[in-house]
């Protein structure tokens, strides 16, 4: 089985940027999804690749940009404007059959992959 491999994360000050990368191809959908200590799970950018659609929970748009790679195999996830609430452990995501369209599950309920995950840290 495929792994899906995250990449990209570190510490960063508020106001500043972090660029995620995520090899994955030839999948359905992709997605971005993160989990702060003692919260839950929450989606953070998902996108069909088919179409390119792409979905964003309200806290990050504007500030995120989920993006795909074909030649390189490669998802991405811009974050700009970081805030010290995205600090999280930031997990790829792909494959989809439970699909819903929603910003809370930026396009899939569940998806059937996952990798193991990259920390991010906002913090002055």
């Amino acid at each position: 089985q495929v792994q899906l491999m995250e990449s990209g994360g570190g510490s960063v000050q508020p106001g500043g940027s972090l660029r995620l990368s995520c090899s994955a191809s030839g999948y359905n959908y992709i997605g971005w999804f993160r989990q702060a200590p003692g919260k839950q799970r929450e989606g953070v950018a998902g996108m069909y690749t088919a179409d390119g659609r792409t979905y964003y929970t309200d806290s990050v748009k504007g500030r995120f940009t989920i993006s795909q790679d074909n030649a390189k195999k490669t998802v991405y996830l811009q974050m700009n404007s970081l805030k010290p609430e995205d600090t999280a452990m930031y997990y790829c995501a792909a494959e989809c059959n439970f699909w819903d369209r929603s910003s809370t599950h930026v396009g899939c309920r569940l998806p059937l992959r996952w990798g193991q995950g990259t920390q991010v840290t906002v913090s002055s």
